[in-house]
């Protein structure tokens, strides 16, 4: 083997979010050995460094913890996100997880000699090039890095002729910099839309591009939705659910915000889009506090052109267009689990097992509860497998 290899071990982590620190706290209660490696100083980076401040979880705190920690009851129902990054952090804690910070997964290859999982990992804290490349050997490989690893920033028509501020919104923080600027905000999901609202509270003249149909509801709407899912079939609920948000969301369509055809649960299972929770947004819309626009036609300097024949001077554009993953770039067998966009080729709820000792957990669209899931599924058929095992060798000897 190589000089550089630094460790065998049964299970290697790719990733320190919640599906990573998860699935290493269910291993750990199973006395199962692994390790987990993260790229950035610190585990959850999503939550702590590339959100804006504003944040809360949209969906209640029963549907949002991790494996074998349920929240305090005296935790709101609605969680900040620093709340929720304080309880991941209590977490790791608790369940001795210890992610190996700084270190980047530069590849992973099956390796059929010694039906092992090669990893090459770069520690980026190390300055010596040669001596920052280190390779482990696994039997098992979860892949946890999510479906929010890399931010996805659409080439707008004659973006490179903007004269403002253009950026994601994983660089966004608060409103209270674009005070009295036109900001427009391309994309109408969760954080397109409480973005938008943020700027116009803070003094911005505020914009949305509306780009697909997105259901809008409350997060009162979603709760009950979310409960009444345990007992009623799904398409019963969404009729039940569209009924109620029709009192409060049915005029959306004249303000250029049209819904899909399918209900909110079913559209969500179908596409992995979550509904649109409204937070005071279409309130600001109605009264013109934020302005819809349809597609971006062209852009020319500070002006911006849309589809529908209407014209805007711009600042600053913020770009709410959503991540996604990158494993097949370090992952080179990523067909044993992964197809070319980076969803699971299995459908759920086998979507979180691959071939020759892969995982995935946090791929299903499911947000938080779709975490807790997958990290018990593959905590336990590891735990199968090695039982198993054990029972063969036993009977060996």
């Amino acid at each position: 083997m190589e000089n550089n290899v630094f460790g065998n071990y049964l299970v290697v982590i790719v990733g320190a979010g919640p599906s990573g620190i998860a699935t290493s706290a269910l291993l750990n209660s199973m006395s199962i050995p692994n390790i987990v490696f993260e790229r950035e100083d610190c585990c959850a980076s999503l939550w702590k460094k590339r959100s804006y401040d504003r944040l809360c979880l949209h969906l209640a705190k029963n549907f949002c913890s991790l494996p074998m920690m349920p929240h305090s009851f005296r935790t709101a129902t609605f969680m900040s996100k620093d709340k929720f990054a304080d309880y991941v952090d209590k977490y790791v804690t608790r369940f001795n997880v210890n992610p190996r910070y700084c270190h980047n997964v530069e590849s992973a290859l099956y390796e059929e000699a010694n039906q092992k999982w090669k990893i090459e990992v770069k520690n980026t804290e190390v300055t010596d090039g040669e001596d920052s490349l280190q390779v482990y050997y696994a039997d098992f490989l979860v892949i946890a890095t999510g479906e929010n690893s890399r931010p996805v920033i659409p080439e707008l028509p004659g973006i490179g002729t903007f004269k403002g501020n253009v950026m994601h919104a994983q660089d966004y923080k608060c409103g209270a910099s674009f005070k009295d600027q036109t900001v427009l905000v391309v994309g109408c999901g969760n954080s397109g839309m409480e973005i938008s609202n943020d700027l116009a509270e803070s003094g911005a003249h505020a914009s949305i591009v509306v780009r697909s149909q997105v259901h809008v509801l409350s997060r009162e709407l979603v709760r009950l939705g979310m409960v009444l899912l345990d007992y009623l079939p799904m398409n019963i609920v969404d009729r039940f659910i569209l009924y109620l948000a029709k009192f409060s969301y049915g005029d959306l369509p004249s303000y250029g915000i049209s819904p899909p055809v399918e209900g909110p649960f079913f559209f969500k299972a179908l596409t992995g889009k979550t509904p649109v929770i409204d937070r005071g947004t279409v309130k600001k819309i109605r009264s013109g506090k934020i302005k819809v626009f349809s597609l971006v036609e062209t852009i020319r300097h500070n002006i911006v052109e849309f589809k529908n024949g209407s014209i805007q001077r711009v600042d600053a554009i913020v770009m709410a267009t959503g991540y996604r993953s990158v494993a097949h770039k370090w992952l080179k067998d990523y067909k044993v689990i992964l197809d070319e966009n980076d969803k699971p080729k299995n459908k759920y709820p086998e979507h979180w097992k691959g071939e020759k000792g892969v995982y995935c957990v946090g791929f299903s669209g499911k947000g938080i509860p779709g975490i807790s899931f997958d990290s018990t599924a593959v905590a336990n058929d590891i735990h199968q497998i090695l039982l198993v095992k054990t029972g063969n060798a036993a009977r060996e000897v």
